[in-house]
């Protein structure tokens, strides 16, 4: 299974990193041993608005040779909903079997055609924005709809995370990952 994470300028880090520390569990903690990553960008140079800088393995590449791909939020995806060549390269994981996102990251995926038809979710703050993409908008920590899963404001990121843990392997594993990680959610 390869996951490709995205990263994008202005991210907000914990989008990214939560979900990233519980999927990254399943190889680590020898639950899967087909699970592979790498992080994905469309610029070269990525930080979050406090000056956190990631570096990605692969830049500007087609999303379409993963199985899963998940995508962060932050306050800038309001803003990248309307940059159309950031938008093209999300696009390019329409083949994907899995898209997944956090936070505002759901914006991303709307404006990339993704959620059409879908209850989705994302922070109460962008309810009204997420509007205009989905099906319905859904005040709930994670939405599966099964090929697309979102989920709510930043802290959601770990219980995304642990989401697909479970849909990856069981619900004794998820809760094995979640203990370890010491997470009450």
């Amino acid at each position: 299974m390869k996951i490709a994470f995205v990263i994008f300028d202005g991210m907000t880090a914990l989008d990214f990193i939560g979900v990233y520390d519980a999927v990254t569990r399943l190889k680590i903690m020898r639950y899967r041993q087909d699970v592979q990553w790498e992080i994905c960008a469309y610029t070269a140079t990525v930080s979050d608005p406090t000056g956190l800088r990631f570096t990605p393995d692969k830049i500007g590449e087609s999303l379409s040779a993963y199985d899963v791909v998940i995508v962060p939020g932050g306050f800038v995806a309001r803003n990248l909903v309307n940059d159309a060549a950031f938008i093209a390269w999300i696009k390019t994981a329409a083949s994907c079997p899995l898209k997944a996102s956090v936070c505002t990251g759901s914006l991303l995926l709307g404006a990339a055609g993704f959620l059409q038809g879908k209850r989705a979710t994302t922070h109460p703050s962008a309810f009204a924005l997420l509007e205009k993409y989905c099906a319905a908008v859904v005040n709930d920590k994670v939405v599966d709809e099964g090929e697309v899963i979102t989920a709510r404001g930043v802290s959601s990121s770990i219980d995304l995370g642990l989401h697909l843990c479970e849909k990856f392997t069981d619900h004794k594993t998820r809760e094995q990952i979640r203990q370890q990680m010491d997470y009450q959610g």
